[in-house]
């Protein structure tokens, strides 16, 4: 599953997939948020391994709760 993860580059990336199931995009996200990819010295901060980028927790947090029927991911520019 790693190589498919790869292919994302934030958790709106994850959230906004338009074919992945609503649990396996859970699960990906739910791997985001763990204390596991927490940036070291900046507890705000997740970088899963197939991630270059640190992304900040709470943008984790709101892809999650966007596909439990809260507000839409929003659209990166």
């Amino acid at each position: 599953m790693s190589q498919a993860l790869s292919r994302f580059t934030h958790p709106f990336d994850v959230a906004r997939h338009p074919t992945l199931e609503p649990e396996v995009k859970r699960a990906i996200l739910a791997s985001w948020a763990s204390d596991a990819s927490a940036v070291p010295d900046q507890p705000a901060l997740r970088r899963p391994a197939e991630v270059e980028v640190p992304v900040p927790i709470d943008d984790v947090l709101a892809a999650l709760g966007a596909l439990d029927g809260g507000a839409p991911a929003p659209t990166r520019h």
